[in-house]
């Protein structure tokens, strides 16, 4: 921000033609004061911003010894004085207020199954019902397969694969630490509010515990292990506050319910449903929210999401790895670049009723098939591709949910790498190639 120049007595003329007080032999001006600070502040909004872009990406980060969490960030401290740190959200809320608005949140592969293998866990790992869930005590992978098998009252094949794959995608997702044959609560486990303590307890003292057979092993996943008693968790006071007290409590309660819903919904939601995005006061407020943490709002047709901003989303780089992206690409190709060549989709659209065939991947990619799969299962619980039927067909993939949240900018820049994907060698390519030089 610039400071005004207002005129004062003793002032000198600044390089723009506005008059800033005249600092004293020996002081810093108060004009370079509040120039260092703003500095300084923007710098502090821009880490954080990128700390909240990498949470979300990646999962809950990594700080060191006494390192402090970000702003609006939760810190789960270890006992060796490191911690992980997760984003808050505003006045204790969490994504299942999204059920009174009906709004479906990101669809989770499985979730049935995903959702009974973490109660299974938590059988299994809250051990001292007194304390709160996290960090709780570790269990064998063993037990807590048999406390998913001693609950759902079943024991074949299948469920025992499908609750395998729970177990990955909990681990994968920071609910569950999987790792040496052990479970543990993940560090999302700490977001659960205080308010729902008690009907967790309730839960878990109902769920019949693991049986006196054994299962399978399970191949373990890295991560981490180990276990401290002595892990705390430190809240952050008052997110967001200095944005949310000059409201009364229904418009706080509005612009809260509306960020909810551009930030954890699957689709972009109806402005008519949300009155916090009809209301340009109420707007602004949640675009400031959004900004602190390196997103900016995203419109359509009457409807509003929420995606990264450009600038922090270039710093942040890309959580995929290279076979991940490959694979996007040749989804991409198939079902969105060759149809739309065909004039079958509009040019500026990224979701296609054209799934890319299974069988069509396999053909043209030259990974393993063991990475293929693993690669589109990554995507698909990124949110960045969704596995649909095809008729009669094996089915196929298309463009996920998470392309509804392109900004502007980033969709010209993935149309551009699609044109380099898909024809490297036309006029067109040469012609991106030629503008970016």
């Amino acid at each position: 921000m610039t400071p005004d120049g207002t005129g004062a007595p003793g002032a000198a003329p600044s390089a723009a033609g506005s008059a800033v007080p005249a600092p004293r032999p020996g002081s810093t001006g108060s004009g370079d004061a509040d120039a260092a600070a703003a500095t300084t502040a923007a710098e502090t909004s821009g880490t954080a911003a990128l700390a909240h872009v990498r949470a979300r990406s990646t999962g809950p980060l990594t700080l060191g010894p006494g390192e402090a969490a970000p702003p609006g960030m939760v810190r789960l401290g270890r006992g060796d004085g490191t911690g992980l740190a997760l984003p808050a959200w505003p006045d204790g809320t969490t994504p299942s207020l999204l059920a009174e608005y009906q709004a479906a949140p990101v669809a989770v592969e499985r979730s049935g199954e995903t959702r009974r293998v973490l109660a299974a866990a938590l059988k299994c790992c809250w051990s001292d019902l007194t304390a709160d869930p996290w960090p709780g005590t570790p269990a064998p992978v063993d037990d807590v397969l048999a406390a998913y098998r001693a609950l759902i009252g079943r024991s074949d094949d299948l469920m025992r694969n499908w609750a395998v794959g729970a177990l990955r995608r909990l681990h994968d997702s920071a609910w569950l630490v999987v790792a040496d044959g052990t479970v543990r609560l993940g560090p999302r486990c700490a977001s659960w509010p205080a308010a729902s303590h008690a009907q967790l307890r309730e839960l878990v003292r109902r769920l019949p515990g693991p049986g006196e057979e054994g299962v399978p092993a399970v191949l373990p996943v890295a991560g981490e292990t180990g276990h401290d008693a002595a892990a705390g968790l430190d809240l952050p006071e008052g997110v967001d506050d200095d944005l949310l007290a000059p409201f009364d409590e229904r418009r706080r309660a509005e612009v809260v319910a509306a960020f909810m819903a551009v930030e954890h919904a699957a689709e972009p939601v109806h402005e008519a449903r949300f009155p916090a995005l009809r209301d340009p006061v109420l707007r602004r407020v949640l675009a400031e929210m959004l900004r602190r943490r390196g997103r900016v709002l995203v419109s359509g047709r009457e409807t509003w999401t929420s995606g990264y901003a450009d600038d922090v989303a270039a710093e942040a780089g890309t959580a995929l790895g290279e076979a991940e992206r490959a694979v996007l690409v040749l989804v991409l190709v198939h079902s969105v670049a060759i149809p739309r060549a065909e004039g079958l989709l509009p040019a500026d659209s990224w979701l296609s009723p054209f799934p890319a065939q299974a069988e069509e991947l396999r053909r043209h990619t030259l990974l393993p098939i063991g990475e293929l799969e693993t690669a589109l299962r990554t995507l698909r619980h990124a949110g960045l591709v969704t596995q649909v039927k095809s008729g009669e067909e094996a089915g196929g993939y298309v463009p996920g949910p998470q392309f509804h949240r392109l900004t502007p900018a980033a969709r010209r820049r993935l149309q551009e790498e699609l044109i380099l994907a898909a024809g490297p060698h036309t006029p067109l390519a040469a012609a991106v190639r030629a503008r970016r030089r």
